[in-house]
């Protein structure tokens, strides 16, 4: 038997913590998948049938579905297994893997630095850290684990000098300052650029991810609106854009090492 508990589903990235209990042996029909995803071993492994393909699958390699794509999952060992399920939207598989959204059919190897990141994507996200920055790690990884199969295809599209590439790290900013709250996905599309590619020129210019970059405008515009003279905290992380009071305090004393009380003592 089969239980899913999804921990993200945002911007067209859906990411699912799958334990799968089924007893060893064959298994009992063959499965038509519905979405483009990655899949993730964890622990234990099973043998995965495409087109009468066997292959066994353990916590060393990743794989690949397609919609259409008809597989068989056979169980060798007695345990189960556990996956970490990411599926993406076609524009955003097409736009990782050079224009195309149909994934290889074929294991992916992970390397250890992939399987590192795997499972720190996966704590933050049970710890429910914010969804951008969840999204953001999820595509890199997907980008990590395509690598792999095709570096050339997944770098295809990444802007070729580095005025063009400081041109697109400067609009993205730009972007982020009139609208903070879009998520990578809708930023790239609105650049005509790969998340992926987007989020590692602006690590890359920045030294900070999106995802941090967009807390920091947050943290800049509480600092503002303290400094103004506001004295209701509830209201200075809502207009700031923070999910609730909690979460600006945490946003304020990580950035600048103090508390939004602290500072409105201080600058007013």
């Amino acid at each position: 038997m089969l239980k899913r508990s999804t921990l993200l589903d945002d911007a067209g990235v859906t990411l699912a913590d799958v334990a799968c209990r089924h007893r060893a042996g064959r298994g009992d029909a063959i499965e038509l998948r519905t979405t483009h995803a990655l899949v993730f071993v964890r622990r234990g492994c099973f043998v995965r049938a495409v087109h009468g393909d066997e292959r066994l699958l353990d916590p060393t390699v990743a794989y690949a579905t397609t919609p259409g794509l008809e597989e068989r999952i056979d169980h060798p060992l007695q345990g189960g297994d556990d996956c970490t399920y990411l599926a993406l939207v076609p524009e955003l598989v097409a736009a990782l893997w050079g224009g195309d959204p149909a994934l290889p059919a074929r294991p992916l190897p992970t390397s250890p630095a992939v399987d590192l990141e795997h499972r720190l994507m996966l704590a933050a996200a049970r710890r429910g850290e914010d969804r951008h920055e969840v999204t953001e790690r999820a595509l890199a990884l997907a980008a990590a684990a395509l690598e792999r199969h095709d570096a050339d295809r997944v770098a295809s599209g990444r802007p070729a000098t580095a005025r063009a590439r400081r041109a697109l790290v400067d609009e993205a900013r730009e972007r982020l300052l009139a609208d903070p709250d879009q998520s990578l996905p809708e930023l790239a599309r609105r650049l005509a650029v790969s998340p992926h590619h987007l989020s590692r020129l602006f690590h890359a210019l920045t030294g900070s991810t999106i995802s941090r970059h967009r807390l920091r405008l947050r943290v800049r515009d509480a600092l503002e609106r303290l400094a103004g003279g506001e004295r209701d905290l509830a209201r200075v992380a809502a207009e700031a854009g923070f999910a609730d009071q909690a979460h600006c305090c945490r946003a304020i004393r990580a950035e600048l090492g103090t508390t939004p009380s602290a500072l409105r003592a201080a600058l007013t």
